[in-house]
């Protein structure tokens, strides 16, 4: 087997990390099909807590480092997440509509302004990376189409905390 590329997240300056739960993932398993973007394509529920003071914003991504190209694929990019949130239900990413007060789905790779589930390729599993990042400003400056690796620039200047969570999922062949 070959071995697998590292997270993204082992390359960027430490942060410290908080509590991610989800009702619908379990770390390290396989991702419901309720969550697979051909079978349910339902975001899942996430909680988080434990989050460094001086948070004033989250925003929730889902990444897979696996996809064949050489920048990964992005699933959701959920920001603008009012420091007073804790929690999204299952399905709060089928639009800005299940977002709470000025939250916003940035373009993933899909393309699309929502979450879009697993979606690999016959072959290995694949892993998706749930995150929220906690923010040190209430907004961060990005649009709906800005790119996702400019997104990912701005979370990763403004972070003060990162919770993690990952998934696997491998399609039939």
């Amino acid at each position: 087997m070959t071995a697998r590329i590292p997270l993204p997240y082992d390359f960027l300056p430490p942060v410290p990390a908080f509590e991610l739960r989800s009702a619908d993932l379990v770390d390290g398993a396989t991702m419901p099909d309720e969550h697979v973007h051909a079978r349910g394509n339902a975001s899942p529920q996430l909680a988080w807590s434990g989050f460094p003071a001086g948070t004033r914003s989250f925003a929730v991504t889902c990444y897979d480092p696996d996809a064949p190209t050489a920048a990964g694929w992005w699933h959701w990019l959920a920001v603008n997440l009012p420091a007073e949130v804790t929690e999204l239900p299952r399905g709060a990413g089928a639009d800005d509509g299940g977002l709470p007060g000025g939250a916003f789905h940035v373009r993933n790779d899909f393309p699309g302004h929502r979450y879009d589930g697993a979606a690999p390729p016959p072959g290995p599993a694949h892993r998706y990376v749930f995150v929220v990042h906690a923010l040190d400003v209430p907004a961060l400056e990005v649009g709906p189409d800005t790119p996702a690796a400019q997104v990912g620039f701005h979370l990763t200047a403004h972070a003060l905390g990162r919770a993690v969570l990952t998934v696997e999922y491998q399609s039939a062949p």
